[in-house]
């Protein structure tokens, strides 16, 4: 191994240009012309083999999600994979690929996500002689027998935790580069890799915010959807630390809701109580926690964290508050109406909050100052004209653990008096947070919880909501006291008016 001298942080296209306006379809001759042409001088692609062997160009192990056929490219002929498109937007070979890349000056970074498919892309890049234009990236057992095969061969060895390699981690490999999820790596995890004289790269990094702080603590190299955006951010990097913060939270709760999906698919496992049999815990809810800890702890070490299911302690310093499935009770009995929460608070001030949506299973997330977005898209809490806010409308709030909590049966019988309907979720998070996406008019929550709210409230504001705190002021109450929210301010108050006069 041999350390790379410091020099402009190189950008590779994962699996060529195919998130820019152009719309072109990944892992194609399109696509990584495309590349070539924007002076991208490293495209990342995937490998598959067919049932007569040949390699081609795919990530997923289905044709699903790029062709709308569900068999496994692994099933079909050649002359079956080579009948989906035409031309350069087809199913490319690898020996294609290697062939557009030559004299280029740019290499081919194959990436193997599992061992079946590394023999067969050796014999192709022997065959075609293109060893000079290709390394190789991915599941660690493919690499090693890329380095058995190959003993010359650039390999990026992947790497899964927070805690940087050893050399004799790195010893069997002799990777050229270290290739780590950019969410693990911070500025001493990037010093202890480059003291052992290797390169650091980071996928998969699509926010500009994100890849200038990258390039500024040392990152070698990052691999991204967004090719021009990220070439922009790591060539004259601005610092963006609120924008950051937004885009780790928005990634974390996508972690969260790819995880509750699967759970909702394939069944949540055992589940465990805490403090009695209505208090739920799984698997799932200390696996997610535990992801945002290393996380959290890997990009912003000066700050604190205080989870649901392992605790900590809040000292003055920016801490943010976790929980990873708001809902557990409804995740362990079917009901499919959980969410997510995280929230980063300054000064006992929420400023920025992730959650997921129950009904999508799309992140929500908001920034002060920089309102609430999911899918891209910012959320905007339309307006509701009308002489009496609640009339004909939802109200929603929770319950204290599986009780009532003093006063909710009062305050349901004079909403109804109102002709407005009260509604029991069961997701703290999502009943909140629910108002900004133009579910119900208002909420009510018992006790405020920073873990459970803080998130959900800073989504409501910067939505165009209305926060009480049980005097009736526009402040967000301390913990312990109840939440009056909604979408604006004459419904907010119109629920706290009720709720007053239900105590």
């Amino acid at each position: 191994m041999s350390r790379r001298p410091k020099a402009m942080v190189r950008v590779v296209a994962h699996r060529g240009m195919h998130s820019e306006p152009e719309g072109l379809r990944e892992n194609t001759v399109a696509a990584i012309k495309a590349a070539l042409d924007e002076g991208v001088r490293m495209i990342e692609v995937d490998v598959r083999v067919t049932r007569d062997g040949t390699v081609v160009l795919l990530h997923d192990a289905t044709l699903e999600r790029l062709w709308g056929d569900p068999r496994a490219v692994g099933e079909m002929e050649l002359a079956e994979v080579r009948g989906l498109g035409g031309g350069d937007r087809r199913i490319p070979l690898l020996a294609e690929a290697l062939e557009l890349v030559r004299g280029t000056g740019a290499i081919l970074l194959i990436d193997l996500d599992e061992p079946g498919p590394a023999g067969p892309a050796v014999e192709v890049v022997r065959d075609a002689a293109a060893e000079d234009v290709s390394a190789w990236c991915g599941h660690p057992d493919a690499m090693r027998m890329i380095r058995a095969a190959l003993p010359d061969a650039e390999i990026w060895q992947p790497w899964y935790s927070t805690r940087p390699p050893t050399s004799a981690d790195l010893a069997d490999l002799r990777p050229a580069v270290v290739n780590a999820n950019h969410l693990l790596v911070g500025r001493s995890w990037v010093e202890a890799v480059h003291d052992l004289g290797a390169a650091v790269s980071c996928w998969t990094v699509d926010d500009p915010a994100q890849a200038a702080h990258l390039a500024v603590i040392g990152v070698d190299s990052i691999t991204t959807n967004r090719v021009r955006i990220a070439r922009d951010a790591v060539a004259a990097p601005a610092l963006d630390e609120r924008g950051r913060q937004v885009a780790i939270a928005t990634e974390l709760a996508g972690h969260a809701a790819e995880i509750t999906r699967r759970a909702r698919r394939n069944g949540v496992g055992p589940v465990a109580t805490k403090t009695g049999p209505a208090d739920h815990v799984t698997e799932l809810d200390r696996a997610i926690e535990r992801r945002v800890r290393d996380v959290i702890g890997a990009q912003f070490p000066d700050h604190d964290l205080v989870g649901e299911e392992y605790g900590g302690v809040a000292d003055g310093r920016p801490c943010w508050y976790v929980d990873p499935i708001d809902g557990t009770a409804n995740l362990a009995n079917g009901v499919p109406w959980t969410s997510f929460s995280l929230a980063l608070v300054e000064d006992g001030r929420p400023v920025v909050g992730a959650v997921i949506d129950p009904a999508s299973l799309a992140p929500v997330a908001a920034a002060t100052g920089r309102g609430t977005w999911r899918n891209g898209q910012r959320l905007q809490i339309a307006a509701q004209p009308g002489l009496e806010p609640l009339a004909g409308a939802v109200v929603f709030t929770e319950l204290a653990g599986a009780r009532p909590w003093p006063g909710l049966t009062t305050l349901m019988e004079r909403l109804a008096n109102r002709h407005c309907t009260l509604r029991i979720p069961g997701s703290g998070t999502a009943t909140l947070a629910g108002i900004a996406a133009g579910r119900g008019a208002a909420a009510i929550i018992h006790s405020y919880s920073p873990i459970d709210h803080a998130a959900a409230v800073l989504i409501i504001l910067e939505a165009g909501g209305t926060v009480l705190d049980p005097a009736g002021a526009a402040r967000i109450p301390v913990p312990g006291e109840p939440v009056i929210a909604g979408r604006d301010a004459a419904t907010a108050r119109a629920l706290w008016s009720v709720w007053q006069d239900s105590a």
